[in-house]
């Protein structure tokens, strides 16, 4: 089965994260055969590892993570990949994936720009 992790940084503020609960309630709702987990690199929960436990145990065997950030930066060039290997190590026997950053999707990108434009009324 498979199924999909929206990775994002996490904050100490509880409301940082309001945007990735709809995020995650969209995914759902558009695709709802397809389990979906949030999980975040610091400061809020659950953890990568956590969140491919959740999903083991749910069943999937094929776990596609998608980091919400809008670049590449030090945290998905360095940190991302540890944490990932670490999952492969302890979860042999799930396919896990990642894609790139979402800001670095030509679409996304466009989504904000309409999104501005709509804003000033354009």
């Amino acid at each position: 089965m498979k199924a999909i992790i929206l990775f994002g940084h996490g904050a100490r503020d509880n409301r940082w994260r309001e945007p990735f609960d709809r995020l995650a309630a969209l995914w759902q709702e558009q695709h709802p055969s397809t389990p979906v987990e949030l999980a975040f690199l610091e400061m809020m929960q659950p953890s990568l590892e956590g969140a491919v436990t959740s999903l083991a145990a749910g069943g999937a065997t094929q776990i596609t993570v998608v980091p919400v950030f809008f670049g590449q930066g030090g945290h998905l060039r360095n940190d991302f990949p540890v944490l990932l290997e670490e999952c492969r190590g302890k979860f042999p026997s799930i396919q896990l994936g990642a894609t790139p950053a979402v800001g670095e999707d030509l679409a996304v990108l466009q989504a904000i720009v309409d999104f501005g434009g709509r804003n000033i009324g354009l």
